[in-house]
């Protein structure tokens, strides 16, 4: 794929000199804006949406600012994620999860994810827990001032275009009130790790055995002496698998990107196994693989991704989800016929994601206070479905539109100068390269062992300059 042709098929307007001194005379638009989410994205939205000089407010369905980041030892009512009517718990984490990034790479590019020196209950480590994450997200919030404009325990029950280009927001909260407000624009911010994505697997809806998300994964007890396949070979598969095999009897990773011969046993683990994905499953509990090997197993944990969801969201057929495509959608983020006034954060996956949000957040609100300006409605359609086009030429699934390991720096960047901000630092891109070089070579101590200290050297130097901020 060539990562080039994916960013600039169609460049964006920033103002003239002449345009820019008549915005001098001219103060920018002000809009009113409905953030929908107080994860790390609706967070950083509705700081840099007040920055640039908008009206903002924050609608939270849970009590607290943090998002996915929010651990809870709840559970879906559906274990596998099924049930429509079922109970939804918004956060998948498991206890034992620590980043898989460093600390220095993940923050936000002005507001360091430092470490606090001399907090006892603060985590040190340069690959934290994810409770040190959620602490430093609550740290943002409180530093920019964000929990006065959220509304806890708020929840988004519809958003629709009503006339002039604004936006009806419906929304009711736990304390049994409900609002209809209108609102200039709306930024989508609601995550995408809530709604399971489930493997298809001939005969899995007969298969006796229990069958589990990796949402609803939060320790690996209930796993004792138990036979367990995992489906899946993302990082959170990789984590499960390791945090499981301590308790259980056998645990047999299935993964689509082996071959099919492969079965081999995991190097140093006696009771974990490699296979490639199930061929089929047994009304007894049996799985086949496609080398001829079984496995009677008691569980099917599947770590196999999520689907894009938004219930809320009416645009009458403008925006789909397509086998997980958010579409079409100019750059990840805006619908063409609705753009500016609707937009979406942090839909690419296989990123680093703090700064990502940060630079989506920038150009919105830029654009918004029309500081910055968009191609025409066809141009960017154009540059949509040339987009399309390539991922089709190039054998990516639909499904993988916004999978964007392979060019995420040259998208940020490209964003950065959109908005007039600094590309990302040499140090970060290199250091993101050997952590991910480090995780191959070392994947049970890549948190704890490693050989870019003279990048955390330039890292910390580099962070210096925002030292204002993070006193405060």
């Amino acid at each position: 794929m060539t990562t080039h042709c994916l960013l600039s098929i169609v460049p964006i307007r920033v103002l003239s000199k002449s345009a820019a001194h008549s915005s001098i005379m001219q103060p920018p638009t002000t809009r009113n804006v409905a953030v929908i989410g107080a994860g790390a994205a609706g967070l950083v939205a509705a700081r840099d949406l007040r920055r640039e000089g908008h009206k903002v407010v924050v609608f939270e369905r849970g009590d607290q600012v943090g998002g996915t980041w929010v651990y809870t030892p709840k559970v879906d009512s559906d274990p596998i994620g099924l049930d429509p009517d079922r109970t939804v718990v918004h956060s998948s984490l498991y206890q034992s999860l620590r980043t898989n990034l460093p600390r220095e790479v993940m923050g936000f590019r002005d507001y360091p994810f430092v470490e606090k020196e001399g907090d006892e209950e603060r985590d040190p480590r340069r690959f934290p827990g994810h409770r040190e994450v959620l602490m430093y997200l609550k740290d943002f919030a409180k530093d920019f001032g964000i929990y006065g404009i959220v509304r806890f325990e708020t929840e988004v029950v519809f958003v629709g275009l009503v006339e002039g280009g604004k936006w009806e927001v419906k929304t009711k909260s736990k304390r049994g009130e409900d609002f209809d407000e209108v609102y200039d624009a709306v930024v989508v911010c609601n995550g995408h790790y809530t709604e399971p994505r489930i493997a298809q697997i001939p005969g899995i809806d007969t298969w006796k055995g229990k069958q589990i998300h990796c949402h609803n994964y939060r320790t690996p007890e209930p796993y004792r002496d138990q036979v367990v396949i995992l489906i899946g070979s993302s990082a959170s598969a990789v984590d499960i698998s390791r945090d499981i095999a301590g308790v259980a009897k056998e645990v047999h990773i299935a993964s689509r990107s082996l071959p099919d011969e492969t079965f081999e046993k995991m190097p140093g683990y006696d009771n974990m196994w490699l296979h490639s994905m199930i061929k089929s499953l047994n009304e007894d509990g049996s799985a086949i693989f496609p080398d001829g090997s079984v496995v009677h197993a008691d569980i099917i944990l599947q770590c196999t991704g999520y689907i894009y969801d938004f219930p809320f969201l009416e645009t009458n057929g403008t925006v789909t989800v397509d086998d997980n495509r958010v579409g079409p959608l100019y750059k990840h983020v805006f619908p063409p016929a609705l753009a500016p006034s609707l937009s979406f954060v942090g839909l690419p996956w296989k990123v680093v994601p703090f700064p990502l949000f940060e630079l989506q957040s920038k150009w919105i609100a830029g654009l918004l206070s029309t500081r910055i300006t968009l191609p025409s409605e066809e141009e960017m359609m154009e540059d949509v479905r040339a987009f399309y086009s390539l991922l089709e030429a190039s054998g990516v699934p639909k499904r993988y539109t916004h999978n964007m390991g392979d060019y995420q720096f040259e998208y940020d960047d490209w964003l950065a100068a959109q908005c007039g901000s600094p590309v990302s630092e040499e140090w970060r891109k290199q250091m993101y390269l050997a952590v991910s070089k480090n995780r191959r070579a070392r994947p049970e101590r890549y948190r704890d062992e490693w050989e870019d200290d003279h990048l955390v050297l330039q890292a910390r130097e580099d962070f210096k300059k925002y030292t204002s901020v993070m006193d405060k």
